[in-house]
């Protein structure tokens, strides 16, 4: 695809550096929240607030845990909707802003919210209320974070700079992790699940205000500059987006799809669940392993996004869901040993597939979709995709186990989910370098040889 050639520059701007650190924080911050949850629900919640239908059937709460977590996956795209329509109007700036507050404040009321042995029937109703609340924010969180940091990116580091909203969920969950797992060492198992879990979801509180400081100095995109400059924002972006790019959207969620139910495994708890419960393995030591994960995917992610500058987005997410075709199984086999340290291998070694299917995304997103719509086009797709992917990927791996009592099922389905969404990719054209701002667009459709 044609692009104008750029001048090489190997150091960045100070605007650069900032839109990368308010990339990078506000999302850690966003995903540490979300993180905390999923961790709570896979060792706290069945017991605090699902216990009387587990009175039985003690899989049964956990399964009722997990799936808050999955039937909260479908209001996200009530985020994207919301926040493209006013990413697209009003701009990616105000988009981040918005979606940081209403996390903070929902991950806050978690940690302040009653038990079932308390108020009865209320406290699974409002834990559920909070949780759909934090993903109508995550719904708008990672497309206005992508777009700001491609958006301002140089064309041939698009992928570099995409990588820093991405490496946020891995830092989100180190964080997480680590402040769970250190709470779970530090006090007694009786102290941890009475009150010790609280307190990392009340940090939240600080946490909101230091990403709310560093986003707010950071000046709104060019491409969006543009855009407003040129009154080129269209009154009604998601109609357009569904009208003109519905196949791209498809495409676009899809391809997410493989990786989100692969990182739910273990970042949505499955695993830490799973080995907590039928191994017997220490809380703490599968949240510390969890911690070690997440650093690790960390330089996957970030690796990934920098290699797909030099190779494509396509052939960097191809090597990623090849790589999760033929680690699902052995992971799982070996998890099933109950001995840490090949769960440890068996972990450590899937951050792997999960980065390189993980880190170009937001590259790839940004360069599909034209610049009127591109924020809604990107939140929608992201959003479809985690429903499609993650929402229900660890109650689906619950019921696999409860139902074959072979956890290699597990590794079936993420099999069969890599499979799916190595397709849409294999079917996306390479957007490698495609351009991002209306006249750049605009230039490109000209040249463009039209039909006669």
């Amino acid at each position: 695809m044609t692009t104008l050639s750029q001048p090489k520059r190997t150091r960045l701007s100070k605007e650069e550096k900032r839109v990368l650190g308010a990339t990078l924080v506000g999302t850690t911050v966003e995903w540490y929240d979300f993180f905390i949850y999923a961790n709570a629900a896979a060792i706290v919640f069945a017991s605090q607030y699902f216990g009387p239908v587990g009175e039985d059937n003690p899989q049964l709460a956990q399964l009722f845990s997990y799936a808050s977590i999955g039937i909260s996956f479908l209001f996200r795209p009530l985020g994207a909707v919301i926040a493209g329509w006013i990413g697209d109007k009003f701009g990616r700036r105000v988009v981040l802003m918005l979606t940081l507050g209403l996390m903070g404040l929902a991950t806050t009321l978690v940690g302040l919210l009653p038990t079932y042995a308390s108020i009865g029937i209320w406290a699974p109703i409002l834990l559920m209320v909070l949780r759909i609340l934090q993903w109508v924010s995550a719904g708008g969180e990672w497309g206005g974070a992508a777009l700001m940091a491609v958006e301002h990116a140089p064309t041939k580091r698009r992928g570099l700079f995409g990588a820093y909203p991405q490496i946020g969920v891995p830092l989100g969950m180190l964080l997480a992790s680590a402040i769970l797992g250190i709470f779970s060492l530090a006090l007694s198992s009786e102290q941890f699940h009475n009150w010790g879990w609280r307190v990392p979801f009340l940090l939240s509180f600080v946490l909101i205000f230091i990403g709310y400081y560093i986003r707010q100095r950071v000046a709104e995109t060019p491409v969006f500059q543009e855009l407003r400059e040129n009154a080129d924002q269209t009154k009604t972006p998601l109609k357009q987006l569904f009208k003109e790019d519905w196949r791209t959207v498809v495409k676009a969620a899809l391809a997410f799809a493989g990786n989100n139910a692969a990182g739910y495994m273990v970042t949505g708890g499955f695993v830490l669940g799973y080995v907590t419960s039928t191994h017997g393995v220490s809380e703490t030591n599968m949240l510390m392993l969890v911690s070690l994960a997440a650093a690790i995917w960390i330089f996957t992610t970030l690796f990934a996004g920098i290699i797909s500058d030099r190779i494509g987005r396509r052939r960097t997410y191809l090597f990623g869901f090849a790589f999760q075709l033929i680690w699902s199984i052995p992971m799982f086999l070996l998890i099933d040993t109950g001995k840490m340290g090949l769960i440890v291998f068996a972990v450590l070694i899937f951050t792997i597939p999960i980065g390189l299917s993980y880190g170009p995304q937001s590259a790839m997103y940004s360069e599909m979709f034209p610049s009127r719509t591109r924020l809604s086009g990107v939140s929608i797709s992201y959003a479809i995709g985690a429903i499609l992917g993650g929402a229900f990927a660890p109650t689906i791996a619950q019921y696999l186990v409860s139902q074959t009592g072979w956890v290699g099922t597990v590794g079936i389905y993420l099999m069969i989910m890599a499979l799916i969404s190595g397709i849409a990719v294999f079917l996306i054209r390479e957007p490698l370098g495609a351009p991002l701002t209306p006249q750049l667009e605009e230039e490109a459709a000209a040249k463009i040889p039209q039909p006669h």
